[in-house]
């Protein structure tokens, strides 16, 4: 008798990722807590320009004297609750076009179906880049507002493939003979079935947020001020002030490496995932 393994115990990939994540955020939420941290105490001068890492500032000063790793910890939490409320705004969206157009069909599902496929056409970050470019007075919300609206269409073309192919199945009928109504039917017979595929697009939305967040405060397009504090701004003040040409790497690098290693294990996330759910990816 020959025993598999469990692929859900044994997928060395998802408990990797969910730790790394697991631990970011963590770190991004209860580290300024833990170390008193503040946006008011990073924007203050603390010691002179460029000062190398040292026990007493971990992560050395940026440009303006001001201590780069309080700096991170304050990029970390802000870039990921972006990543965050964009990815739920996404995924909220398109599940409910995805699915409503995958069961309803008919001309409903031709409508939003050219409607998804005319905006995949149109690169997102080209569409964000004109967006921000185009309001002077940009916040985090707004920004988080335009990530969340122009993602979702990845997540309908998914989702709603998945809602054609449970349209008519047996308890679908069987529902509709009982006279349940769309929305009875949507929440109870084909969400059930489609949850595991609703959060894989999240965590894909996720890790996309805090890539789009990042390049387009690098690009100079996100919330402007002392108190706006993100990984991408932390890589603008970079540029803007040489080090990336002076070779200053403390104040370039961990954020790069956080951003890298978010995305990466977000999408490490997703395909290990994708691994366990999927019946033929899993058998073999």
């Amino acid at each position: 008798m020959i025993v598999r393994p469990n692929h859900r115990l044994r997928n060395g990939g998802l408990i990797l990722a969910s730790t790394t994540i697991f631990l970011l955020l963590a770190w991004a939420l209860l580290g300024p807590w833990i170390l008193d941290v503040s946006k008011e105490s990073a924007s203050v001068m603390v010691a002179n320009p460029y000062e190398p890492p040292s026990t007493r500032h971990w992560l050395g000063t940026n440009a303006l004297g001001q201590d780069a790793f309080a700096l991170l910890l304050l990029g970390m939490r802000t870039s990921l609750l972006v990543g965050i409320c964009a990815g739920l705004i996404a995924t909220v969206l398109g599940s409910i076009i995805g699915i409503l157009s995958g069961f309803k069909g008919g001309v409903l599902d031709n409508i939003l179906t050219a409607i998804t496929d005319l905006i995949v056409v149109v690169p997102q970050l080209l569409v964000l880049i004109l967006l921000c470019n185009s309001i002077d007075d940009r916040s985090y919300l707004l920004l988080t507002l335009f990530i969340g609206a122009t993602s979702w269409t990845w997540v309908a073309r998914s989702l709603r493939t998945q809602a054609a192919s449970l349209r008519n199945r047996a308890h679908v009928d069987l529902a509709r003979l009982n006279g349940l109504g769309t929305v009875t039917i949507l929440r109870t017979q084909i969400l059930p079935y489609v949850s595991s595929y609703v959060f894989m697009a999240f965590v894909m939305q996720l890790g996309s947020g805090i890539f789009a967040e990042s390049a387009l405060s690098m690009l100079g397009l996100g919330p402007r001020g002392a108190e706006a504090i993100s990984l991408g701004s932390i890589l603008h003040l970079a540029a803007e002030t040489g080090a990336y040409t002076d070779g200053i790497w403390w104040i370039f690098l961990p954020p790069i490496a956080v951003i890298t290693t978010a995305v990466y294990s977000l999408y490490l996330m997703n395909a290990s995932l994708e691994m366990t759910f999927n019946p033929r990816m899993r058998n073999n």
